[in-house]
């Protein structure tokens, strides 16, 4: 195989070589420069596979090479290394080009999981993927997305608590996801918790495990998710959904950093990045007292927003086209592709239900087309029951909004709650519990399983 080039650029003779030394010792061959004006001198006559620069340099900085590299090397990606690793220099170095970000002191094993990285994400890919995989979908085609995936990027350099906030369907899984594969500890494992899906009086032991007889059919001994997840990332998807009780015992867990099974008696050290979800207004929820506020700041430590689909319809067609590849890929019918028509129907559709809707819109056009090209027939995307809101005026509180939008929605489906949830893209959990509060008997009615995933 042939040896990667790397350009290291740092002022400091010291740091230098010392990034030469690890360097050259797994394999890597290294040319120095003493700042960016160098690099920018070396970079005019010799061509390499990685930049790794510091950010505060003499002559010309590091922001300011990131800024002239994407015009001198655009393929070349870049690893920042800096003392000052706040979020908003991350934000700021990814905005200009890097590829990761790396906070001094940091040891030889660091820095060779963040150089692999930044080499492996430089090779051929589909064209503006940011995940790969079962859970594909997150996409960054639309300006939109820039700061949302340099907050993402930075995220994973941390070890901060995130907070991933967003509509349902929106792909947060998709960014835990990447955040668990950028980090530390990407050789741990991903344990996703569903806490909307898990009935209260099991989620406790399901989190924190149990030792053997600590309850009626405990008859064995068994790990939590906390533990499975220890050197690799927990998610607490739906995160708001959690009952009062058991948001005391995680606050706990947090702030000591440590779990203790249910009937054990010896806590476990944690040493793991905890990631959460939720498509509700937590701030709201504390003020309702369904939410409590310390672990709301617990949290909150590195909140991340994901915009709607609608909001960034840049990404709306380039998705389409991924899903529309994997479709006919596994259920094995010919590769096509999308019509103009059918590419102007996507980007013209609201996208209620975000990234899950056009996943399935997709698919389901897939099927039907049979191999031809896809058309708006296909798609079917005129004939649905439209959003909730439509012709509505807008006044009045968000509150009062929202309680119209979802009494109107309601009324619309019948009161059948498993439809209502759907077309207002939040679980049935978080449907009675707004019909509660406004006071509605909500019949029983066809509503099917409870349905949590976000």
């Amino acid at each position: 195989m042939e040896q990667r080039k790397i350009l290291v650029v740092d002022d400091d003779g010291e740091m230098r070589l010392a990034l030469e030394l690890t360097l050259r010792k797994a394999g890597y061959a290294c040319t120095l420069a003493r700042d960016g004006q160098e690099a920018l001198d070396t970079l005019k006559g010799e061509t390499f596979d990685l930049v790794v620069t510091d950010l505060r340099m003499p002559r010309v900085d590091g922001i300011e090479l990131l800024e002239r590299l994407s015009a001198a090397a655009p393929h070349t990606p870049a690893l920042v290394i800096t003392a000052h690793g706040t979020v908003d220099t991350a934000v700021e170095s990814m905005k200009r080009g890097a590829s990761d970000f790396l906070q001094k002191p940091f040891g030889p094993d660091v820095l060779l999981a963040k150089v692999a990285g930044a080499l492996a994400r430089a090779l051929p890919a589909p064209p503006a993927l940011a995940s790969s995989g079962a859970t594909a979908g997150f996409l960054a085609a639309d300006p939109a997305m820039a700061e949302v995936l340099a907050l993402v990027e930075a995220a994973a350099a941390s070890k901060a608590t995130v907070l991933l906030t967003g509509e349902s369907g929106t792909g947060k899984e998709v960014v835990a996801r990447r955040i668990h594969e950028l980090s530390p500890w990407v050789r741990g494992a991903f344990v996703a918790v569903n806490c909307a899906a898990i009935p209260a009086n099991l989620m406790e032991s399901e989190l924190f495990g149990h030792e053997k007889g600590s309850f009626t059919g405990a008859g064995e001994a068994r790990a939590g998710k906390f533990e499975q997840a220890q050197g690799g990332t927990i998610l607490l998807d739906e995160v708001s959904e959690m009952e009062p009780a058991l948001q005391a015992k995680l606050l706990r867990v947090l702030q000591e950093r440590e779990v203790e099974r249910v009937g054990g008696r010896k806590p476990l050290p944690l040493d793991l990045r905890v990631i959460a979800t939720t498509n509700r207004d937590l701030p709201g929820e504390v003020r309702k007292g369904r939410f409590r506020e310390d672990l709301y700041y617990r949290l909150h430590v590195l909140p991340i927003e994901i915009p709607p689909l609608r909001s960034r319809r840049g990404d709306v067609v380039p998705l389409a086209a991924h899903f529309l590849e994997s479709s006919c890929r596994v259920n094995g019918l010919p590769p096509t592709r999308l019509t103009p028509a059918a590419e102007a129907a996507l980007a013209a559709h609201d996208w209620p239900g975000n990234v899950r809707e056009l996943q399935n819109a997709v698919e389901r056009a897939a099927i039907v087309a049979r191999g031809a090209p896809l058309e708006p027939r296909h798609l079917r995307l005129g004939g649905g029951p439209g959003r909730p809101d439509a012709g509505m005026e807008v006044q009045g509180t968000l509150e009062d909004m929202e309680r119209r939008i979802i009494l109107a929605a309601f009324e619309k489906h019948g009161s059948n709650k498993k439809a209502t949830s759907r077309a207002l893209g939040i679980n049935v959990k978080t449907l009675r519990q707004r019909l509660r509060d406004y006071g509605v008997e909500a019949p029983d009615g066809p509503e099917g399983p409870p349905e949590g995933e976000d």
